[in-house]
């Protein structure tokens, strides 16, 4: 392993004493895999069969770039063409071409998706998830939407080098906020105010966030949208009490200016819809709810060596300093990347769509591919919701919840049984997602098919660096592993260098 530090020149006799912070500071923390960085690209708002559901058979239309799948590339749970055909949903699933990349979002409420899943049917998608704002571009039907491999090329492309998994849920149901802090915490509970609405809709119920509320912890949080912060732990303290580097990285999170003393997010970009959209959403940073490692003001490290480290920005980043650390040789041993609105997948004419996406992911993992780090790093890709796009795989029910008028899965008031003492509101697994690893280490062309869930990425944290479990109901104690989708025997996946524009090598 290539050891990363800054050069000091000191007197020699000065050496004697300073020797130990230098072979400290110059130590990685012990890992029970080969892995010493792991980088986690969490992306926004996709079902499985959304992005999946035809892999590894693309269309091929001309025009459009071109996906040829590797002879033998394994088959996964998706869209068979007698369930497209035979669809128990109101209207069927059908392609969305690279033209039509930029489509309307949907409803992807707690409640709404479990009346969708209808008990395991799996039928009524269209009912209750169809987009949030019809129009002529935006009718019932599109819910039923996805891709294939000439508009998500380079996720495709990832597949065939590395591995991908078609049995990943969203640790609970619930929209991004849900699924942000699933991410962290394995814990949406913990919520103050306990019982908040927003224009009559509940946002958190007897302490438990369901919806997409701000961190009350942030100076650029919208306070129409409720503002709440949370208790407990989260994976950044098990990081901190075992001095393991690590960083949020957020799209937008370094402020444009000030404004009575409060940073001030105001920086936009322009999608392929030709639409400005904000570059930073406070609701998708999820270490912000959380006092301990809040940076409130937006506050920059105080130096490049810093990044990871304890300082004034308590390990929350502008996406920029990923950036540098990368360049520099000071990337975290555990580092989450958010992108800013437009790249981060979110559909909605007015957010993101997978042309924008795919430029950053294939930005992002070129450069980690060509740094120095890449022979121990392993690229999780995963996302924090489904967006409400149809999925037809119902995920098994581990944690029941019944709250009246919340919970609607089973029965009213009923998703699954909940066990005696468990926090309310927080049913799961949720929607099946995206899930891969590109690593040298990752299995080539490989689809696992264990059971897992969002926080199953914070386990393998835990495990990988001995960190111990987060308590407090948190889902880490549920989550399956996501080893399956390595050989830490062998370092056989090559570097894939793709087009940003394209997706192809």
């Amino acid at each position: 392993m290539t050891v990363r530090s800054r050069v000091f020149v000191l007197p020699f006799t000065a050496w004697f004493g300073f020797l130990p912070c230098v072979l400290q500071a110059q130590t990685p923390a012990a890992t029970t895999t080969p892995i010493q960085h792991v980088v986690v690209i969490f992306q926004e708002n996709i079902s499985f069969d959304h992005y999946f559901g035809t892999y590894p058979l693309a269309r091929n239309d001309p025009g459009e770039p071109a996906f040829q799948a590797t002879p033998g590339t394994p088959s996964v749970n998706g869209l068979s063409q007698p369930l497209i055909d035979n669809n128990p949903n109101k209207a069927k699933p059908f392609r969305l071409p690279p033209s039509m990349a930029a489509t309307c979002g949907m409803n992807h409420e707690y409640r709404p998706e479990q009346e969708a899943y209808n008990g395991g049917l799996m039928d009524r998608f269209v009912e209750y998830l169809s987009p949030s704002t019809e129009g002529p571009d935006c009718p019932r039907a599109a819910v039923m939407g996805y891709f294939d491999g000439n508009t998500v090329t380079a996720l495709w492309n990832y597949a065939q080098h590395f591995a991908l998994a078609d049995n990943f849920f969203g640790a609970t149901f619930g929209p991004s906020t849900v699924g942000a802090i699933n991410l962290v915490s394995g814990n949406t509970h913990g919520a103050t105010p306990a019982d908040l609405t927003v224009k009559g809709d509940p946002v958190t119920v007897q302490g438990t966030v369901i919806a997409d509320p701000d961190p009350q912890l942030d100076d650029c949080a919208n306070p129409k949208r409720g503002l709440v912060v949370l208790s407990g732990r989260n994976i950044g303290d098990l990081l901190n009490e075992k001095n393991v580097t690590w960083g949020w990285f957020q799209g937008g999170f370094r402020p444009t200016g000030t404004k009575e003393g409060k940073a001030v997010c105001a920086g936009r970009s322009t999608n392929i819809a030709g639409k400005s959209v904000a570059d930073y959403i406070p609701h998708h940073e999820p270490f912000q709810y959380y006092r301990q490692t809040s940076n409130p003001h937006h506050l920059p490290p105080s130096d490049v060596a810093m990044i990871g480290k304890a300082d004034q920005a308590n390990h929350q980043y502008d996406l920029t300093d990923f950036d540098v650390a990368l360049a520099k040789g000071y990337l975290p041993a555990v580092t989450f990347l958010k992108a800013k609105a437009i790249q981060d997948g979110h559909a909605g004419v007015e957010h993101s769509n997978p042309i924008d996406e795919q430029a950053f992911l294939v930005a992002t993992i070129n450069a980690i591919a060509q740094s120095s780090y890449w022979p121990d790093t392993a690229i999780i890709i995963a996302y924090d919701d489904s967006d409400g796009w149809y999925d037809h795989v119902m995920p098994p029910i581990l944690n029941g919840s019944a709250v009246t008028g919340v919970d609607a899965l089973s029965a009213p008031g009923r998703c699954g049984n909940p066990g005696p003492g468990v926090y309310p509101a927080r049913c799961g697994y949720g929607p099946r997602l995206p899930f891969l690893v590109v690593s040298p280490y990752a299995r080539v062309n490989f689809v696992d098919h264990s059971l897992t869930d969002q926080t199953s990425i914070i386990r393998f944290i835990e495990d990988n660096w001995k960190l111990g479990r987060i308590g407090d109901q948190s889902y880490d104690e549920l989550a399956g592993s996501i080893e399956a989708m390595f050989d830490f025997d062998h370092a056989g996946a090559q570097p894939l260098i793709l087009d940003p524009r394209t997706g192809q090598p």
